[in-house]
């Protein structure tokens, strides 16, 4: 799997945990848009650069890590993080932008 195909189901992958997994969906649907962006973004931005720091520490390759601690290496994952947040702000677009609710039994219920 390329570094871009796996960059854009990880943006795809945090954007429906949040519409559609619950606590999760009910606790990201307080917040305003702008928020959730701002959310979105910071979260994409904290596991780029864990997986910049674990790939500067040496132990990137026990991970299956392939990034280079030096300046193409960084601009690469710019890259990277610029096509996860293109994809996560893309499935947010079309996903539900209202919590699921769930019955006492587990079952999920309309809203």
């Amino acid at each position: 799997m390329s570094a871009e195909n796996l960059s854009l189901i990880a943006g795809t992958l945090l954007s429906l945990v949040f519409s559609y997994v619950p606590g999760a969906s009910s606790w990201f649907m307080q917040f305003d848009a702008q928020i959730k962006r701002l959310i979105m973004l910071g979260l994409i931005i904290l596991s780029a650069g864990a997986v910049y720091g674990l790939s500067c520490l040496g132990w990137g390759t026990s991970f299956g890590i392939q990034l280079s601690c030096d300046q193409p290496g960084l601009f690469g994952l710019i890259r990277q993080a610029v096509l996860a947040i293109i994809a996560n702000q893309g499935v947010y677009a079309i996903s539900p932008h209202q919590p699921n609710e769930y019955r006492e039994d587990g079952l999920w219920r309309a809203p």
